[in-house]
């Protein structure tokens, strides 16, 4: 049975990307929207996260436009002394289940409908759909192994790890990405030893240091000023990262190995330190097949111990789909408009649907944007979301709400606009930023903007 629902919107996915833009829509436009989710609360893959997972960037960068994710806190003690806080899965959780009490269904004018496929309901003749399925990410919970597992052999996703009912001689992690450097990690601040981890990398990954993407506006703005400094002079998208590298802004575990891969999540250096400590590392390409004590890859074989736990780290994460116009006839789907951090994406979205008239104009205000894979792509990603950047900053009513939430990275504080450390930087990006997107685009390869 399908059921119609009442609403002026009907947003498809209360995760983080649909809740930040409901929350954006409903504080700016006196309409009704149905938020739709088949799981049975809002918080999306958070509700399938595995137990020691933090948030990889600081919380005020997270969540929606008119509640800070947390207090805004730095941290006072612990290997991150100095940075600002990361939330953790359960405090995420709460999070998003006060929204949605306590902000979203308080307005009347939002109702929520978990346990619910999309293709249970129907919108209301005249309502807007909002997809936020296009970019779903893909996480080891909720994804099978990329890999054939044979009979007797132990794999497990990275969400068991820690209910393990003891630990095995060896554990083999498999992925490249963020999720298995939070497993290696936290395998290591568990007291297992180096040796006894295996871990197959089929690729060798770029990452951000977390100490220079911070909500102060001099770091922030000082490390994009960095950024556009190296492309400047770059030869090629590796050489760009390399330069990078020397200028503390990216980080590779194997200095001998020039990664291929730049989703670029962020990483500290405590932790970086930690995953260089394992040294039976595995480079033949992806696994292919696990057997009690080998594993089949794409370019030879390995042997493990019979007993040894294969911990499945391999999902997609974020989808990298090609950018669509955000608002199209059949739907509104939001996507990254400046480059990553989908949160802010979303809310921009939503506040520009409240307040723009015109499919055409949101569009050209609001280009969507690509999440990246290699470092070309990384290029690419900087250069079309500066593009869209330089787009929604020319309203003036887009570029101060923007100027007001904490989501958008590159604001300035009222408190901090006359500091002298933010002019300078200010100023070295102002001075940077032309001939550093233009160097961009030729390394991914990409037309020049017409001016």
């Amino acid at each position: 049975m399908v059921t119609v629902l009442d609403a002026d919107y009907v947003v498809v996915g209360a995760g983080a990307v649909g809740m930040a833009f409901t929350d954006a829509l409903v504080d700016h436009a006196d309409v009704t929207v149905a938020l739709v989710d088949r799981r049975h609360g809002p918080g999306g893959h958070w509700l399938d996260a595995y137990p020691f997972v933090q948030l990889h960037q600081a919380s005020a960068f997270y969540g929606v436009a008119s509640t800070l994710l947390g207090g805004g806190r730095i941290q006072q003690d612990g290997p991150e002394r100095g940075l600002h806080e990361r939330a953790t899965a359960p405090e995420i959780r709460d999070y998003y289940d006060r929204v949605l009490r306590d902000r979203l269904l308080a307005t009347r004018r939002v109702t929520f409908h978990p346990g619910t496929e999309h293709s249970q309901v129907r919108p209301r003749p005249g309502a807007r759909v909002v997809d936020t399925t296009y970019l779903s990410p893909m996480v080891p919970a909720t994804t099978p192994p990329p890999f054939a597992v044979a009979a007797e052999a132990s794999v497990v996703p990275v969400n068991r790890l820690a209910d393990l009912g003891g630990a095995p001689s060896q554990y083999v992690v498999v992925g490249s990405g963020k999720t298995a450097t939070d497993a290696c990690v936290w395998l290591l601040g568990e007291g297992t030893d180096p040796d006894d981890i295996c871990w197959i990398r089929p690729r060798e990954p770029w990452m951000l240091n977390r100490a220079v993407v911070q909500p102060d506006p001099a770091v922030f703005i000082g490390m994009a000023a960095d950024t556009m400094e190296a492309a400047t002079v770059a030869a090629t998208p590796d050489d760009l990262f390399l330069d990078l590298e020397d200028r503390g802004i990216m980080l590779r575990i194997d200095r001998a190995v020039t990664p291929t891969m730049a989703k670029t999540p962020t990483l500290a250096t405590w932790e970086l330190d930690l995953l260089r400590t394992i040294e039976h590392v595995v480079r033949l390409g992806h696994l292919e097949r696990v057997e009690p004590g080998r594993l089949l890859l794409e370019h030879g074989e390995v042997s493990v111990a019979r007993d040894a736990v294969v911990v499945h780290c391999a999902a997609s994460g974020l989808p990298r789909r090609p950018p669509l116009p955000i608002w199209a006839p059949d739907a509104i789907r939001p996507q990254p408009i400046r480059s990553g951090f989908p949160c802010f994406g979303a809310a921009l979205a939503g506040f520009v649907e409240a307040t723009v008239d015109g499919d055409a104009e949101k569009n050209r205000l609001c280009p969507s944007s690509p999440f990246s894979d290699t470092p070309a792509d990384w290029a690419a990603m900087q250069v079309l979301g500066g593009r869209a950047a330089r787009a929604f900053s020319s309203d003036p009513a887009i570029r101060s709400w923007a100027g007001g939430v904490s989501l958008n990275l590159a604001r300035v504080p009222p408190d901090r606009q006359g500091d002298a450390d933010v002019v300078a930087a200010t100023d070295r990006f102002t001075a940077a930023v032309g001939p550093g997107l233009a160097r961009l685009a030729e390394l991914a390869g990409i037309a020049q903007a017409r001016r």
